[in-house]
């Protein structure tokens, strides 16, 4: 019987232990955000490959990405001097992510009052 009881126990504790799948598709994009803080270590084009990689992965297993992503791209756009793809990506954010509509459009305007 105590067998039974242990077999059992042990059972629901293994069903109880499953884990889920995240919402959202991170990749290394902690990493890329650690990276734009020490940018002395990479640049902006290399901060934007690694995105873009994130990104087609994302894509590829048809997952969403974080919030905020694409607007840390399209900030970087922007830095680099590429304001169409910066607006796009902003946009994109503000799309997905309705909640963050007001501080995008206050970047948009930060931007194009730079």
């Amino acid at each position: 019987m105590k067998k039974i009881i242990l077999a059992a126990a042990v059972a629901i504790a293994l069903v109880g232990c499953e884990t889920t799948e995240p919402q959202y598709y991170y990749g290394d994009y902690t990493k890329a955000v650690y990276s734009y803080f020490k940018a002395d270590e990479v640049t902006l084009e290399e901060q934007i490959n690694a995105l873009q990689l994130i990104l087609s992965t994302a894509e590829a297993q048809n997952k969403p990405v974080a919030p905020g992503f694409h607007a840390h791209l399209g900030m970087l756009y922007f830095e680099t001097g590429n304001p169409s793809l910066g607006v796009q990506h902003l946009e994109t954010e503000k799309s997905l992510f309705p909640e963050s509509a007001k501080y995008i459009d206050f970047l948009l305007k930060s931007a194009k009052d730079a």
